[in-house]
């Protein structure tokens, strides 16, 4: 009982925090409550965002400890002058014009936005799988600024980019030099959304950061209206698939838990994951033993590799002889998905509905498209 209100009691704190804040706080002027919009969020549950008359407040709640607050940011347009007591919080000068983005997921989302061009510089750039990218770093228009893990700083700080995008990891530990250059970072936690579309909302943050609200809102409302049609789409097939995904990495198989937005993407599919019931929102390592005991007479497989050439099935048994065993081998019903060559990483986090198609098509083949498949292909002998 006592955790129950405790449950219903957080969604009345956290608005009562906000409109707190929008007044300003410790002995600021206070704005008349009329002048304070809260914005709906129809999916996410980690962020909130509430517009002001001369400021918006986001406030990021920690994905890992959800009583806490990881971040909250308070977005001024750079035009105008910085406002008199600001609630506490990073201030971000918008919109971001010359930004260090770590994330390939989120140049992608920048370019669908048409913000390509506030994108100062990236990191990992071998790792991103978008020309546009490449093509501005060989210009010179835009900055290599190393590996993320330890970025060269000297190109950094010769960016001086209006801020830094990254993605927080639980301990982490911090962000090291980089919190010490007074540059504002953007703690990128979308992905820790408990569901697909929750982490595509997050399009309208950083539609904000970067002036494309209106972009951003329009995106969304597509994405959440094709995926709900799709996912009433799949409920109206009689076919049901049980379904097993990825491979072994090295001695271990990594399979996502039945709270993960990847099984929650297989189940609005209507497949039938062979983990579904396994009570954790991360990636458990398991032993091939393991996974083969539960998994081993899945109808379909699902992989995703990075290679020059499509795998086949001769070199997926090449790769470790026990895979043959399962029966989506067997029966030859295994599809793959070449990231090296298709944008999966760099689409799906912010278009689940493109993947949800995917998924309908695979686990129900009279519901198949004209269009086809976008991601994933049959593998070939």
């Amino acid at each position: 009982m006592y955790m129950r209100k405790t449950f219903l009691l957080l969604p009345l704190l956290a608005a009562a925090f906000l409109i707190a804040s929008c007044r300003g706080g410790g002995g600021a002027a206070a704005v008349p409550a009329q002048g304070a919009d809260t914005l709906t969020m129809r999916h996410a549950r980690n962020i909130r965002l509430v517009t002001c008359p001369d400021y918006t407040l986001a406030v990021l709640r920690n994905p890992w400890d959800t009583l806490k607050t990881l971040r909250t940011y308070v977005l001024v347009d750079k035009d105008r002058p910085l406002p008199d007591n600001l609630p506490e919080g990073t201030v971000v000068r918008t919109p971001l014009s010359r930004a260090l983005v770590y994330s390939s997921v989120h140049c992608a989302l920048l370019q669908t936005l048409g913000a390509e061009r506030g994108i100062g510089g990236v990191c990992d750039l071998r790792y991103i799988n978008l020309p546009f990218v490449h093509r501005a770093c060989e210009r010179g228009d835009m900055a290599d600024c190393g590996v993320g893990t330890s970025p060269d700083m000297e190109r950094i700080i010769a960016l001086h980019p209006d801020a830094i995008l990254l993605s927080p990891y639980q301990n982490g530990g911090g962000y090291g030099r980089i919190e010490k250059l007074d540059i504002p970072i953007i703690e990128c936690a979308d992905y820790a959304e408990p569901s697909a579309l929750g982490r595509a909302e997050w399009m309208r943050f950083y539609g904000l950061l970067f002036s494309r609200e209106a972009q951003a809102d329009s995106l969304f409302a597509q994405v959440d209206s094709c995926y709900q049609r799709l996912k009433l789409h799949a409920m109206c097939s009689s076919s049901s698939y049980s379904v097993l995904s990825d491979l072994k990495y090295g001695p271990v198989w990594y399979i996502s838990g039945g709270e993960t937005t990847t099984a929650r993407l297989f189940d609005d599919a209507c497949g039938r994951y062979a983990f579904a019931d396994v009570p954790s929102s991360e990636a458990l390592p398991l032993s091939f033993e393991a996974v083969y005991d539960r998994a081993g007479d899945a109808d379909i497989w699902l992989i995703k590799y990075n290679r020059e050439r499509d795998m086949t099935y001769a070199d997926l048994a090449a790769e470790y002889a026990g895979y043959a065993q399962f029966k989506a081998f067997k029966t030859r019903n295994i599809y793959g998905c070449n990231t090296a060559r298709v944008p999966y990483y760099e689409e799906t986090p912010f278009r689940p509905d493109r993947l949800l198609s995917d998924l309908i098509q695979m686990f129900h083949p009279e519901l198949r498209r004209p269009e086809g498949l976008r991601y994933f292909t049959k593998l070939k002998e």
